[in-house]
């Protein structure tokens, strides 16, 4: 009995030690949403702007007490949409390559290359994507991509940043499928390829979709990389891929240095961050409810 105790005593310190970090964790993030919601709402129930009007509006000029953030979204969904149209070809191709062609060579060599993009800092790209992406843009497209600071020079910088995330989660992904499922395909007299475009990939789908969700989110919230590249042009709606444009964390970044604390700028700025508060909280509902899916699917 003498022996029994101490392990009893052990268990509960640790379920009191774990269960403190899981409520200091949901502290915060409640903390997080509270502080935002406040500060983002006082705009409409404290300034008296029309949500609405908000939302939909097509000018953002502080200086006129024009807050529209229409363009600010539309930019970020642009480059966010079009970003993930880039890489997602390329990060399925690669993760086919790694875990169905050359599983050695991939597994060894090229997966360690991708991952290694995740520790440059996003200034380097910035950088990259200022003098390389934006150069090119006005070589292809002459004078009217202007000086080549636009949707599509940011979409394809944020695209080289969120490759590896979605080709890492890919590869996991594939690699998730059991081999019982090509062996039976292969017995069934179908190709390496057949395999893979009807197997392989259908079964990993819900893994797979929850790697692009999560590569959009990354590509939603990027900052300083694209505020580089994109021209940081708030204040009209973009006209086009190659016409320079700024995104709701661009404009937050660089209002916040210049607003004045309990200004309706201010304020206006927040509300701009609740956005962003809520596209993420939705990305993480899209991810949840696709693994739920696919838990169902696979039971």
């Amino acid at each position: 009995m003498a022996k029994v105790m101490p392990k009893r005593r052990l268990e509960n310190i640790g379920l009191t030690i774990t269960g403190a970090c899981v409520a200091l964790v949901a502290l915060v993030v409640i903390t997080l949403i509270f502080m935002v919601a406040q500060q983002g709402l006082t705009t409409f129930f404290v300034d008296g702007f029309d949500p609405i009007a908000f939302l939909t509006g097509t000018h953002w000029i502080p200086e006129q007490d024009m807050y529209g953030a229409l363009p600010m979204i539309v930019g970020s969904f642009s480059v966010t949409l079009l970003s993930t149209i880039i890489a997602l070809p390329i990060a399925l191709g690669s993760a086919m390559f790694v875990v169905e062609i050359a599983p050695g060579f991939g597994r060894r060599v090229f997966q360690p290359l991708v991952e290694l993009l995740v520790g440059i800092p996003s200034v380097v790209y910035g950088v990259l994507g200022l003098y390389v992406v934006n150069s090119a843009m006005r070589m292809i497209f002459g004078a009217s991509a202007g000086t080549g600071a636009g949707i599509l020079s940011g979409a394809i910088v944020l695209a080289v940043m969120i490759l590896p995330t979605v080709t890492t989660l890919s590869i996991d992904a594939l690699a998730a499928v059991p081999n019982e499922y090509r062996e039976g395909s292969y017995a069934l007299g179908c190709t390496r390829w057949q395999t893979i475009w009807h197997v392989v990939l259908k079964s990993a789908m819900p893994s797979l979709m929850t790697a692009v969700i999560l590569g959009m989110t990354r590509a939603f919230g990027e900052t300083l990389a694209v505020q580089m590249v994109i021209g940081g042009v708030e204040r009209n709606m973009p006209t086009g891929l190659l016409s320079p444009a700024s995104t709701l964390t661009a404009t937050l970044t660089s209002g916040l240095n210049n607003a004045v604390s309990g200004t309706e700028f201010y304020h206006a700025l927040w509300s701009l961050g609740l956005i962003l508060l809520a596209m993420s909280l939705v990305f993480i509902l899209i991810i949840h409810l696709i693994g739920h899916k696919g838990a169902k699917q696979n039971g």
